[in-house]
């Protein structure tokens, strides 16, 4: 066991150090019992338009589901390395989609959200065939995946656009997202951005009342994504009369809010008790 820490602890540091996407090291130290995966299911054409799902051996009461979409930037990313936050969900009992989505400089935005649309629209039509109740997705991300999974909460029109209806989403939880963050300053970014007016490129630009239950998780110590987002959207919403639970955590830092959700570093800031406690309180039973 303490071989496995020290390993662990190793990953880690690497991950830290260098900033790699790929997070290959990690995953060797994961379970790999107690839940199954099904890959590269196709939600469209596109080849980055597939999605893996893990189901768990023992799903949850009332069967919640949770599409989780993974940052990088919306430059980089694949759903196959994330078998760390899979694996972390499926531990609670929930059934979870992990869903690639098309990056820029492929695509630029809005673009992107429409595969995040659609990727969801797809886990509510056919999620039931694989345990879960479609009356009980959550959305989850990290980063900028936090901004797909909150810009999909609030902005109505990309779930319309895919064919389904807000009120599909039962609750979005938000780990270290940037949703307020202008001005702009990194050139990609810019350029990723350039397709509409900054104001529309916003989460917060979207808040408004009536919203579904929203948890945000960030750390103090992230330089990556200002704490701000998260207190800002907050503020924003609760002036609105929205339910948002807003957790800062002491210490944390960006890469360390997402390896908090996975085993062997979960002693760092408790992500995932919080998120499964967040979908245990607003999960219709």
């Amino acid at each position: 066991m303490k071989i496995k820490r020290l390993m662990i602890l190793f990953f880690g540091g690497l991950l830290a150090l260098c900033g790699c996407a790929r997070v290959d090291l990690l995953n060797a130290t994961i379970p790999r019992t107690g839940y199954s995966v099904v890959k590269d299911i196709a939600y469209g054409e596109n080849g980055r338009q597939k999605l893996d799902i893990y189901v768990p051996n023992q799903a949850a009461a009332g069967h919640p589901v949770i599409v989780f979409y993974y940052g990088g930037s919306w430059q980089e990313g694949s759903k196959d390395d994330y078998l760390f936050a899979g694996q972390a969900f499926a531990s609670k009992g929930y059934i979870t989609v992990i869903a690639d989505y098309r990056l820029y400089p492929d695509v630029y935005f809005p673009t992107f959200m429409t595969d995040v649309a659609e990727a969801f629209a797809w886990t509510h039509k056919h999620i039931a065939t694989y345990g879960g109740n479609p009356r009980n997705l959550f959305v989850v991300g990290h980063s900028a995946g936090a901004y797909n999974a909150i810009m999909l909460t609030l902005n109505r029109q990309y779930l319309a656009a895919a064919g389904g209806n807000d009120t599909w989403i039962r609750g979005a939880i938000g780990i270290a997202g940037p949703y307020d963050f202008l001005p702009m300053t990194d050139p990609k970014i810019i350029d990723l951005f350039s397709k509409e007016p900054e104001p529309l490129t916003q989460p917060i630009t979207f808040a408004r009342p009536n919203l579904p239950p929203l948890l945000l998780l960030t750390g103090d110590k992230d330089t990556d994504v200002s704490p701000r987002n998260s207190a800002n959207l907050t503020e924003r919403l609760h002036s609105m009369g929205d339910e948002v639970h807003l957790i800062i955590y002491p210490g944390v830092a960006h890469i360390g809010i997402a390896l908090a959700l996975a085993d062997g570093f979960r002693d760092r800031a408790p992500v995932l008790e919080d998120v499964s406690a967040f979908i245990e309180k607003h999960a219709k039973k």
